[in-house]
């Protein structure tokens, strides 16, 4: 029995952790705005121009 209620368990916890992914467009942050983390972010708006570009604009003053 123990062993059924840990993959019940185990099925939720994993459905709960599938639906945390966002969704949404990443942030103008020191970490998205750097490296590793601004190509990352960037493929995020590869069909949204404006908004890559207001992405762009506001790393510029992140790094200020």
């Amino acid at each position: 029995m123990k062993v059924k209620s840990s993959i019940v368990s185990i099925i939720a916890l994993s459905a709960v952790l599938a639906g945390c992914g966002g969704g949404g467009l990443p942030e103008a942050n020191s970490v998205n705005c750097s490296g590793r983390g601004m190509e990352t972010a960037l493929v995020e708006f590869k069909n949204n121009e404006p908004a890559r570009q207001a992405f762009l604009d506001k790393c510029n003053e992140v790094n200020k």
